[in-house]
């Protein structure tokens, strides 16, 4: 039997100190496996692999600054589309991330609770915000903190939280002058009714959506924060004027207003997860969570098959806290579901 990884062995690293931090880095993947085939097959995030079809663009969105009518019409599409009351509760950004010190900066420092584990750059972007930081493993605990973040679903292991229990603890921190902070920036894939985007008028609430991840557009870098009209105002007006480019704005409307496409996607992606799920415990990998768009395992020889995909050229995500952990996210095309199969295999054969 293979011998049980550290987090030593296992993390990647993209520099002689610095881990590699965040999937979809494949100059990275490049240096640490510099005789893998190419392309490299990227499972390391959590983007859909098959993004919605760009629409043609006039050349004036690229010469002309973003106009404020097409920002306004994003955001009712978004409200719509993500079940905001309104497009008053909704602000556009450019990705997600910018938005993360600019929302913690909406209450007075303090102590600031993360459900761990979850994306790493909430601490970081809380700290930044002055907060006091601490992870806490049970939702209860969130309710004393003034600044309380929650992933729903939550990424890397895809746990969801009751609605009615969220609301009870925005209603416990908003007593105590706190706000809640709920990333949903995978909730597209995950049970319509399970959205905190219709609650955000209470006042202490704000909800960050991906746009990227879903629509598998991440290099646009658009995100939306939803929270009470007073809040929204001030994070728009923090971001300033043009934070979102024009061919954002216009590919970001369209695609969010495409029903079809959305639910053609979502049947996609879980079918494919389904197929995911197969050949992984076919691996002897344990499934531990996830969503439509990740898987993430267990396994004692987490990194041996770490280095073994990557040899191969396809990179997952590795985790440097949780040494047993890998994410798989989804091949693109048929192609990619074979040299996975093909590496999974002969992984399996040779433990």
């Amino acid at each position: 039997m293979a011998k049980s990884a550290s987090a030593t062995d296992i993390f990647p690293f993209s520099g002689a100190d610095e881990p590699l931090l965040h999937g979809g880095d494949l100059s990275a993947a490049r240096r640490l496996f510099p005789a893998a085939p190419e392309p490299f097959i990227d499972l390391s995030t959590g983007i859909n692999p098959n993004p919605y079809p760009l629409p043609r663009l006039p050349a004036e969105l690229f010469a002309r600054l973003p106009d404020p009518t097409a920002l306004a019409g994003l955001a009712a599409v978004a409200a719509t589309a993500y079940g905001a009351p309104s497009a008053a509760h909704v602000v556009a950004a450019p990705g997600t991330q910018i938005l993360l010190p600019i929302v913690a900066a909406l209450v007075r420092p303090g102590r600031a609770a993360i459900l761990a584990p979850t994306y790493a750059e909430h601490a970081r972007a809380a700290a930044f915000a002055g907060h006091s930081v601490g992870e806490v493993r049970d939702i209860g605990a969130l309710a004393e903190a003034t600044l309380a973040i929650i992933g729903n679903p939550n990424n890397p292991d895809g746990r969801l939280f009751a609605k009615d229990d969220l609301m009870a603890l925005a209603k416990e921190l908003r007593r105590r002058g706190g706000m809640l902070v709920v990333d949903e920036a995978f909730m597209d894939v995950g049970p319509p009714r399970a959205s905190l985007a219709g609650e955000v008028s209470v006042g202490n609430i704000v909800v960050l959506r991906s746009f990227g991840k879903f629509f598998g557009l991440a290099g646009l870098r658009l995100g939306f924060a939803l929270a009470a009209p007073a809040l929204a105002a001030r994070l728009a007006s923090a971001l300033g004027p043009w934070a979102v480019s024009a061919p954002a704005l216009a590919v970001g409307a369209k695609a969010l207003a495409d029903r079809a496409w959305i639910e053609k996607t979502r049947r996609r992606l879980t079918k494919a997860a389904a197929r995911l799920d197969a050949l992984l415990a076919g691996a002897g990998l344990d499934i531990v969570g996830g969503t439509a768009l990740f898987r993430l395992t267990h396994t004692r020889a987490a990194s041996e098959l770490f280095h073994h995909l990557g040899r191969a050229g396809i990179v997952v995500r590795a985790f440097p806290d949780h040494a047993t952990w890998l994410r798989f996210g989804l091949p693109a095309r048929e192609q990619e579901w074979r040299r996975l199969e093909i590496a999974m295999a002969a992984f399996r054969d040779n433990g």
